[in-house]
């Protein structure tokens, strides 16, 4: 795609936005991967080509195997911790802050749209930067497990009753959210533009999120590396890198 190309759907997303009432952002793991945050899917370096998702990152696998769930969980969580906000979530957070979007629905569970500034972030899978007691239900700061794994504590323990802690993360084998699940719903009934950055749209249910949005007569942009379910119903399709395509709308919308 050559410099003009890009330039014309920039100006075309900056215009569809303009136009809109209701922009809401929906997020996937292609927004994260230029901060170094593994994609669970991918095709080549995707964690679920590397592990068997139901051995390590299930509810009986936390449950059963902590061990080995927190073996796989360990340095995603420290990749998290350390990773830094690339230019898609800044700029992300800048059309909030200029009072273009209205929300932001991510899959993704590393925390860096806060990090970036996004006032208002519905987690559908959870996050990774915060952890619960299943046994008191306490809920235990992320700093205080990020010491515990550079100490050399491998699986964490709630400081209370010394169950071992499990991240605020939606694993196999559990539903999603309630309260997230029914805000992105209700998002997804008020939009009248969402742009998609970021995800295939495969991973079921978040992806009845922009599916829901298009029966209810909402806009779809979708800036996405490759093809996506949706990309029949989107009004335009940006093959682009988030962190290239979403500071120059930034720019244009300026």
């Amino acid at each position: 795609m050559n410099q003009l190309e890009i330039e014309k759907l920039v100006q075309q997303t900056a215009d569809a936005i303009t136009k809109s009432r209701q922009a809401v952002v929906f997020t996937g793991a292609g927004i994260s991967t230029p901060s170094g945050i593994p994609d669970f899917r991918g095709e080549k370096e995707g964690l679920w080509q590397r592990y068997d998702p139901i051995r390590v990152a299930s509810l009986t696998a936390f449950l059963r195997t902590p061990y080995i769930f927190y073996d796989w969980f360990r340095p995603l969580f420290l990749t998290s911790w350390s990773a830094a906000p690339n230019p898609a979530h800044h700029g992300v957070a800048q059309l909030e802050n200029m009072g273009i979007v209205k929300s932001v629905v991510t899959q993704n569970i590393d925390g860096l749209h806060q990090k970036a500034g996004s006032q208002k972030v519905i987690e559908l899978h959870g996050s990774a930067l915060t952890f619960t007691c299943p046994s008191c239900r306490s809920t235990v700061p992320s700093a205080s497990v990020h010491e515990k794994f550079t100490s050399g504590e491998k699986i964490p323990l709630c400081d209370r009753c010394r169950t071992v802690i499990k991240p605020d993360v939606v694993l196999f084998e559990e539903p999603l959210p309630m309260q997230a699940w029914q805000e992105a719903e209700q998002e997804s009934l008020q939009a009248d533009l969402m742009l998609v950055i970021g995800s295939s749209l495969e991973v079921y249910p978040a992806s009845t999120i922009p599916q829901n949005a298009v029966l209810h007569g909402c806009s779809l942009v979708i800036n996405n590396l490759t093809s996506t379910p949706l990309n029949r119903h989107a009004s335009l399709c940006i093959p682009l890198d988030a962190a290239e395509f979403i500071p120059a709308l930034v720019e244009r919308l300026g």
